[in-house]
């Protein structure tokens, strides 16, 4: 593991698609940053020295609650979890979905406001669909926005 003060990548790793986690370790090895898992379940521990697994007890959002709780101004957490995000931004941080979408400051309180609607229609019956399959062009915004982060973290 690298020096405290280095940024570090925060994963919110129960929802995260194995082509990130993938991704990730990939980048950690090469790039030289470390990654750290977080799960509230058992997780195959990377075999990467610049990645880690933590695992939290069970319960809703305790995942979050450690992520949201260690990470600092210029750490990345990977997350679909907009409030997660929102959490994580507040604190300085930066955040990048899973599908490469960045959510900063400018952004994030919008994404929260339409997750929040989605949520109602869904609790008054109103199917809203889920997110569309994982597919390569999502794995490639996800690796470029990941190498964009990377990038200006390391200058």
């Amino acid at each position: 593991m690298s020096e405290e003060n280095e940024p570090k990548i925060w994963v919110d790793a129960d929802a995260a698609p194995r082509l990130c986690r993938e991704i990730l370790i990939r980048a950690a090895d090469k790039r030289e940053i470390d990654v750290v898992f977080v799960a509230n379940r058992w997780m195959e521990e990377p075999k990467s020295i610049r990645a880690s697994t933590y695992v939290v007890p069970q319960g809703p959002d305790v995942a979050d609650d450690y992520i949201a709780d260690n990470c600092k101004a210029g750490d990345l957490c990977i997350t679909a979890d907009i409030p997660l995000a929102a959490r994580v931004v507040e604190v300085g941080g930066q955040v990048i979905t899973p599908r490469g979408r960045d959510l900063d400051k400018d952004n994030v309180t919008e994404a929260l406001s339409l997750r929040d609607f989605n949520d109602e229609l869904r609790s008054m019956g109103v199917q809203t669909g889920g997110p569309p399959p994982f597919d390569d062009k999502a794995k490639q915004a996800f690796a470029n926005a990941l190498d964009r982060w990377i990038t200006r973290a390391k200058q």
